[in-house]
């Protein structure tokens, strides 16, 4: 079933990425609002509607290397069939082999790469992340790119409580 999410996330950003860094309301996806550092958009996709939070990271190791965009969200769908999924999209393909993970304070969550996003394996594991973010004031996000790369990301989380909060309801 994650995979599934996987494909239709993927294919929801690609449609919706070039609106997310400049706030355009153009095409697809509608911004339903911002909220500190963290942004609510809605799109419909066929018959299904997806909500999700966004953030970008406020800091990218190493500062050397081209990360492309990177983003970190939490989607719900109207169908029941994914509530605040947490996933990393980066810019750039992800070592599958090696398992990215998430991070707010001491709470620590592994992730699986699936080409340029990773996501959690488990709904307990999502919940505890999403728990912890809420209770959180950074988040980083540790992966490693295709060519070897050790990357990380620091997101805040202010605003995360009431960009989740918008993000559900909106997709009630």
């Amino acid at each position: 079933m994650k995979k599934i999410h996987a494909a239709l996330i993927t294919s929801f950003l690609i449609l919706t990425s070039s609106l997310i860094p400049s706030m355009a309301s153009a095409a697809s996806a509608k911004l339903e609002g911002v909220f500190t550092d963290w942004s609510v958009y809605s799109k419909v996709d066929g018959r299904e509607r997806i909500c999700y939070a966004l953030a970008k990271p406020n800091s990218k190791t190493p500062s050397t290397v081209n990360h492309g965009d990177v983003y970190f969200m939490v989607a719900n769908w109207k169908s029941g069939a994914a509530k605040e999924q947490p996933s990393l999209l980066t810019g750039y393909p992800l070592k599958a082999s090696i398992p990215p993970s998430a991070r707010v304070g001491s709470s620590k969550v592994p992730m699986y790469a699936a080409q340029n996003e990773a996501f959690i394996e488990s709904n307990t594991d999502e919940k505890k992340l999403v728990r912890a973010m809420r209770k959180g004031s950074h988040m980083r996000v540790d992966a490693v790119s295709t060519r070897g790369t050790q990357t990380s990301y620091e997101f805040s989380l202010r605003g995360v409580t009431a960009a989740l909060r918008k993000a559900k309801a909106v997709c009630k």
